[in-house]
C-alpha cells in the first residue's frame, strides 16, 4: 500500500473504534500483551472470598469477571461508571439479582457503612479512605492497577508532549496511601511488561479506546509518526511498548 491508502485504512479503524465491556477481541493476533505477570489476580481473589461473604467488584465493566466468580447472586454487588457499561450491565447483573449501583465517583460509592466483607477491582478507580467506609472490620480489597507509566514509550511515539494522565499511580505511593488510611498491606507487586503491536491499523484502534492515555490522539494529527510505525513494523515485525501493573491486598483494622 502507498501512504494515502495505509492513511484511510488506519482511518477506517479510528472510525470503528469502540467497545462493549471491556472486549478487545477486534485486535486479537494483531497485538499481544500481559505475558508473565507475576501473580495471579483470579487465584488472589478466588483466595480470600467464601460463599457468604458480602462481595462487591467497583468498576466492574461489562461484569464479565465478575460472573466468572460465580459467587451467590444475592452476596454480590457491582459499580460501574461508564454509561454504555451501565447499561449492559443493568440488562446482564440486575435480572440476576446482583446489586448494580451506578458510580463515577471513588470517593462516593453508594453503599453504606461498613457493607462488605471483600471490595475487588481491576483497573478501576479507588479511594483508600472510601474503601475503608465501606468495608466491614477485617474487610479485604484486591486490586490489580494499570500504573502511571503504562504505555509511556507508545504515547511518547506519536504524542512526544503529552502529559501523564495519572501521576503517583504506582506501587509505593499507592501502598503508602492504604497504610495512612488504617489498611494492613497483605500482598503487593509491581511489574512492567512488554506489549506488542504488528499492525499499524491495531494500534490506531488501541489508541483511541484508550483515549486517556492517548489524549487527542487522531490518524491526521500523527500521521508522520504512524508512518515511521509502519516502517519499524516492515523491518523488525512489531512495535513493542511497555506496560505497567501492580498489585494491592489490603486489609482493614478489626477495631
Amino acid at each position: 500500500m502507498n501512504e494515502r491508502e495505509l492513511i484511510n485504512r488506519w482511518k477506517q479503524e479510528e472510525s470503528i473504534a469502540h467497545i462493549s465491556g471491556w472486549d478487545f477481541s477486534h485486535i486479537n493476533g494483531k497485538y499481544e500483551e500481559g505475558e508473565n505477570i507475576p501473580w495471579d489476580y483470579d487465584a488472589i481473589v478466588r483466595s480470600f472470598l467464601k460463599p457468604d461473604m458480602k462481595l462487591m467488584d467497583y468498576d466492574t465493566g461489562g461484569g464479565e469477571y465478575l460472573l466468572s466468580l460465580e459467587h451467590p447472586y444475592k452476596n454480590t454487588a457491582a459499580t460501574e461508571g461508564y454509561p454504555p457499561n451501565v447499561e449492559l450491565c443493568r440488562k446482564k447483573l440486575i435480572p440476576l439479582g446482583i446489586d448494580l449501583r451506578e458510580c463515577a465517583d471513588a470517593a462516593h460509592i453508594p453503599f453504606g457503612d461498613r457493607s462488605f466483607d471483600i471490595v475487588i477491582n481491576r483497573h478501576g478507580d479507588f479511594e483508600p479512605k472510601e474503601l475503608k467506609r465501606i468495608l466491614k472490620p477485617g474487610g479485604i480489597f484486591i486490586t490489580q492497577q494499570v500504573g502511571d507509566r503504562n504505555d509511556r514509550d507508545l504515547v511518547e511515539t506519536v504524542l512526544p508532549d503529552a502529559a501523564e494522565p495519572f501521576p503517583g499511580q504506582n506501587l509505593t505511593v499507592q501502598a503508602k496511601a492504604f497504610e495512612d488510611a488504617g489498611f494492613e498491606i497483605l500482598q503487593k507487586g509491581e511489574a512492567f511488561m512488554p506489549i506488542r503491536f504488528f499492525d499499524v491499523g491495531a494500534f490506531v484502534w488501541f489508541a483511541r479506546i484508550i483515549e486517556w492515555e492517548f489524549p487527542g490522539f487522531s490518524v491526521d494529527r500523527c500521521a508522520a509518526n504512524l508512518l515511521k510505525m509502519q516502517e519499524k513494523i516492515e523491518t523488525e515485525g512489531a512495535i513493542e511498548g511497555t506496560t505497567h501493573r501492580y498489585l494491592i491486598v489490603a486489609r482493614k483494622s478489626v477495631k
